[in-house]
């Protein structure tokens, strides 16, 4: 299947529309407990359940539409749904808080390990979209590490310390912004390993 384009705004309430909804319905959901295949749940088991729906829901959409999805779109995914899965299984606040560090850590020792093999597994991920040299991704993959150590650090101190208005809110609104800071801090290096539309086509 041939990959069309989308509207930017379609693709873009797509991807941030389930993320939206586990916002919303956590400060909606009052209750101490609700029903899940007939068992009392937490609410936050509840709402990751109809999370991992939803994202399902929208990938499926979006791969309808534009005909494609990018190996970026398709690992969120994957992920999403396993540790959905995991959520759901333990009914657990504690794991579900912590998901995200044990993601975190598990993102930066797999491209630790790619680096150990002379590998940049960012590259794989990302390469269809930022065309840039070997060297460039090793640096980028570097930084990338420290990153994700970092956020995995910074999630276990909310987790913990913080309520879970808190937690809620800086995953939904405070790692966007992290990501997009780390991103733009990155920009001198992006440029400086860039690879050129013509010297790709040399290459091919």
């Amino acid at each position: 299947m041939n990959e069309k384009p989308v509207n930017p705004v379609i693709k873009q309430i797509l991807e941030m529309g389930p993320v939206l909804g586990f916002f919303a319905a956590f400060f909606l959901l009052k209750d101490d407990s609700y029903q899940l295949f007939g068992h009392a749940v937490k609410p936050f088991t509840l709402i990751t359940f109809w999370f991992v729906i939803a994202m399902v829901a929208c990938m499926a959409i979006l791969w309808c539409l534009a005909g494609h999805l990018s190996r970026m779109q398709v690992m969120t995914l994957v992920v999403v749904v396993f540790m959905g899965a995991l959520t759901v299984a333990f009914d657990s606040e504690v794991f579900l808080k912590l998901k995200p560090t044990i993601l975190y850590l598990a993102f930066a020792g797999i491209l630790a390990y790619g680096l150990l093999r002379g590998k940049s597994h960012l590259a794989t991920v990302m390469g269809e979209f930022i065309p840039m040299t070997h060297e460039g991704w090793i640096i980028l993959t570097h930084r990338f590490i420290w990153f994700f150590v970092a956020l995995a650090i910074g999630n276990a101190i909310i987790a913990y310390m913080l309520s879970s208005g808190v937690w809620v809110a800086t995953k939904t609104f405070g790692l966007p912004v992290l990501m997009l800071v780390f991103t733009m801090t990155q920009m001198f290096l992006l440029q400086k390993y860039m690879i050129e539309p013509d010297e790709e086509s040399d290459k091919s």
